[in-house]
C-alpha cells in the first residue's frame, strides 16, 4: 500500500489568529510602549504585577495601531486601572 501525498485534495483555508496571538509590530508602531514595558520588568525582578500599567499601555497602543482586536480593558484584566465613571454628584460640581 502507498502513501500518495495529494496537497491538492485540500485547500488551505485562512483563520483569524487564537485570542493571544497578535501581528508583530514591524513598523514599530508601539516600540516605546514595549521597551518601558520590558525595562519595567526589567527593573523588578520581571515581576509583571508591577508593570501593569505600562503593559496597559502597550495593549492600547497596539489596538489603537489594529495590532490586535479592541478589546475593553476591563476584559483585559485592567479594570482597577480604569478612570471610575463620573457619578451624579461629580458632574454636578463640574463647572
Amino acid at each position: 500500500m502507498s502513501t500518495a501525498m495529494n496537497f491538492g485534495s485540500k485547500s488551505f483555508k485562512p483563520r483569524p489568529p487564537d485570542k493571544g496571538s497578535f501581528p508583530l509590530d514591524h513598523f514599530g508602531e508601539c516600540k516605546a510602549f514595549k521597551e518601558k514595558f520590558m525595562k519595567c520588568l526589567r527593573d523588578n525582578s520581571f515581576d509583571n504585577s508591577q508593570c501593569r500599567l505600562q503593559s496597559k499601555d502597550y495593549l492600547e497602543c497596539r489596538m489603537e495601531n489594529q495590532l490586535m482586536a479592541k478589546e475593553p480593558l476591563e476584559r483585559l484584566g485592567f479594570r482597577d486601572l480604569m478612570d471610575p465613571p463620573l457619578s451624579q454628584a461629580d458632574q454636578n460640581t463640574k463647572p
